[in-house]
């Protein structure tokens, strides 16, 4: 009787929620977990990666089992701890293993294809000297010789242009007298720039730095949250804290937030450390890019990787500590696709290897507070900005029955003047892109809707474009109302666009200097635009959230804020706590140096008591009222949620398919879990499709992840219209 074959368990970048099974040959080279393979999946070549191993099938039949195709990898491109991670992340957010696993690898390592990876060369340091053992052997001598000229590691094209055909021979010589060896990489350069002198800490920097560096020497390990307010030097302390690791030879990773923050803090890290080879992980950079530093990081050619939310997912053999800077920030959270935070796969990837991490932010989430309240988080506070500078004094100036000139009130205009006269430099905040949010027929009452999304669409006065900013459906402006055929079509509100050009006129001798996505979508802009702050002491920066986060300008001593109240008026619980952190956040650029700060909040509701907590007692006693309101409700951190949301190109299609998913729960028996549901979204249609969901709350984790559990191993029961597409949001921040 025949023995049965030993089995691979493949994730595909299929919907599968569990890996597939294939045969191969224990006779054959052995195949890795972590390794990618080639297998047949419905008759088609696929890649897929290999998750584990079984001495056996587990089938019924077999004979059913397909074996395995190739073996892509001649070594694992995955180690065993990133399969772990990546295996959780897909029980913990109750989605397709698939989608977990080719989330995390950079696209060139999901396509079909080897790693064709050129290699490079360079001498083994060593203490003798090897010339008189060649001196037999003269080709392998020039060899030797020419490498040591090059200094560093040496390209094959380079060698194959000076030695000629059959060079291979002679460095396998050399190889096997350990005298030289390879790496399928180039060398990361560490490049040429000055070290920025190192600032004194302030004493309580200096006790901050020291508390954290006992802490991360106890032998088992919980997350760190510093605490610091804006400006209080909070990179400086990440700095002195990342130095032991790195003497340690070990590996650094720092999350950031968005793009934008990445290239300045980038220039802070390699001032500090001239001499550290590092990378930069993030969205723009090309698919090349990318892969080379994913690899780098991988082969431990770099020990301080600085990147966005996916960088959670790079490998580093010998990490050694983990930060991650504005932890509070949404951004982290992915919000389509696989919907893993990356800040919480952190907390995990740090705790499945007993590292530290570090949770830095000015305003930190209640979920990352509560944790350091009730003890499961080390707690440290920075209320102190270093030398003079001090935090700005803020001022909410009420709107209401004021004649505004583009959302601007008179007094803030005298503001603005009194501010550029000191010659300093004024920042006005608005979170609305484009000239004015509405454009609409002042005869008929007509309005321009987006006819795919139950939303207004923005007017562009540059581009003379409506742009949805929901689908990024784009029209030109109609010459007349299309209802009624009126020419006089009247904006309503204001964005960046028009602040820009209101301003322009008001202060013409002064540089207006707009940061927004529209402005700084080319490469290369926003490093341009923020040249341009720096360059220009007197200045008028307008712009939205790019310009609340991390960045210091040293002249900036006058911050304004328009718009505010939408948040207070939200019914998405969120929206208090967002807008609490966007306006300390946006104060925290004003008075960074030894300039004093002001900020006007603009408001017509200056009695609003959220507003009031926040302005007369700081941020730490506004998260405490909001943590109390929560707790009441059972909302998150005292709670758990999960939303399952569907959509349809009709609005009954949706619902009834949530209807199916409540039905079939409640099947199960809910076990304590509430079902808020099914519902049409705020915004109820986008793209052409209506858009449902479903909430699932419960005070017991385990209860509402089996019931998850539960969907997603029965999901084929559910039989829905092909139009119909739904989804599982575990720990949602974005309820609309």
């Amino acid at each position: 009787m025949n023995s049965l074959p030993p089995v691979i368990h493949v994730a595909v970048h299929r919907p599968f929620y569990s890996t597939l099974d294939y045969s191969y040959d224990p006779k054959s080279d052995e195949i890795p977990t972590g390794s990618r393979v080639e297998v047949k999946l419905a008759g088609r070549s696929t890649v897929g990666l290999v998750m584990g191993h079984s001495p056996t099938p587990t089938l019924a039949d077999p004979k059913k089992l397909k074996p395995m195709t190739k073996l892509m990898d001649s070594e694992p491109i995955l180690d065993a701890h990133l399969v772990e991670l990546l295996t959780w992340s897909a029980q913990y957010y109750h989605e397709p293993i698939g989608e977990v696993v080719f989330t995390a690898l950079p696209v060139l390592l999901r396509q079909q294809r080897p790693l064709n990876l050129p290699i490079w060369w360079q001498l083994k340091p060593t203490e003798q000297n090897p010339t008189a053992d060649l001196q037999r052997a003269k080709r392998q001598l020039a060899l030797y010789e020419w490498l040591k000229t090059q200094g560093g590691y040496v390209s094959e094209e380079a060698i194959a242009a000076w030695a000629g055909t059959g060079w291979r021979v002679v460095m396998r010589h050399l190889v096997e007298k350990g005298l030289v060896e390879s790496t399928t990489l180039p060398p990361a350069q560490i490049e040429h720039i000055a070290a920025a002198p190192h600032l004194t800490l302030t004493d309580q920097q200096l006790d901050t730095v020291g508390h954290i560096q006992q802490t991360i020497e106890h032998p088992v390990l919980k997350p760190i949250l510093l605490h610091g307010i804006t400006g209080s030097g909070k990179t400086e302390v990440y700095l002195r804290v990342m130095a032991p690791i790195l003497a340690q030879g070990k590996q650094v990773l720092v999350l950031v937030p968005e793009i934008s923050l990445t290239p300045q803090l980038l220039n802070r890290f390699r001032t500090h450390y001239p001499h550290e080879r590092m990378v930069c992980l993030h969205s723009a950079l090309t698919d090349q890019e990318r892969l080379q530093s994913w690899l780098q990081a991988r082969q431990q050619q770099v020990r301080i990787i600085i990147g966005t939310r996916s960088a959670v997912f790079t490998p580093c053999p010998d990490l050694g500590l983990i930060v991650i800077d504005e932890e509070h920030d949404l951004s982290f959270k992915q919000q389509e696709g696989f919907r893993y935070h990356g800040r919480d796969l952190a907390i995990k990837r740090a705790q499945m290897l007993n590292v530290p991490i570090i949770l830095g932010s000015a305003t930190p989430s209640l979920e990352t507070l509560h944790n350091a309240t009730s003890g499961r988080f080390h707690y440290f506070h920075l209320a102190q900005r270093p030398g003079t500078a001090k935090p700005p004094s803020v001022q909410l100036q009420s709107t209401r029955g004021q004649s505004l000139r583009s959302g601007l009130s008179a007094l803030t205009l005298t503001e603005i003047k009194q501010t550029l006269a000191r010659h300093e430099q004024v920042m006005l905040f608005i979170n609305r892109r484009g000239f004015a949010p509405v454009l609409k027929c002042s005869a008929c009452g007509w309005s321009g809707q987006c006819e795919y999304c139950s939303a207004n669409m923005t007017y562009h006065s540059r581009q003379g474009k409506l742009i949805c900013h929901h689908c990024s459906v784009e029209k030109f402006v109609p010459e007349q109302c299309p209802h009624c055929g009126h020419h006089h079509l009247l904006t309503q509100g204001q964005g960046t666009e028009r602040l820009e050009l209101v301003l322009g006129q008001t202060f013409p001798q002064t540089p207006i200097i707009r940061i927004d996505r529209d402005s700084t979508s080319r490469k290369g802009a926003l490093a341009e635009r923020l040249q341009q702050v720096h360059d220009n002491p007197t200045a008028i920066l307008v712009g939205t959230q790019m310009l609340a986060k991390g960045h210091d300008f040293p002249n900036l001593t006058l911050v304004v804020v328009l718009e505010a109240d939408a948040a207070l008026m939200s019914s998405e619980y969120h929206a208090r706590e967002r807008l609490g952190q966007l306006l300390v956040q946006v104060a925290g650029r004003a008075g960074r140096a030894d300039k004093l700060g002001r900020v006007i909040i603009q408001t017509n509701h200056p009695e609003n008591p959220a507003l009031l907590t926040l302005l007369e007692h700081g941020y730490t006693i506004f998260a405490k009222q909001l943590l109390d309101e929560r707790k009441r409700w059972h909302y998150p951190p005292f709670g758990y949620q999960a939303l399952i949301r569907a959509n349809a190109p009709e609005l009954n299609e949706a619902l009834e398919a949530l209807d199916k998913i409540a039905e079939h729960l409640q099947l199960l028996g809910l076990g304590g879990v509430i079902l808020l549901g099914p519902t049409t979204a705020m915004l109820e249609k986008r793209a052409g499709r209506y858009r449902t969901q479903l909430l699932l709350q419960s005070t017991q984790r385990k209860a509402l992840h089996k019931l998850l559990n539960y969907l997603t191993q029965t999901t084929k029961q559910l039989k829905f219209p092909a139009s119909v597409r739904w989804s599982i949001d575990v720990d949602p921040l974005d309820l609309t």
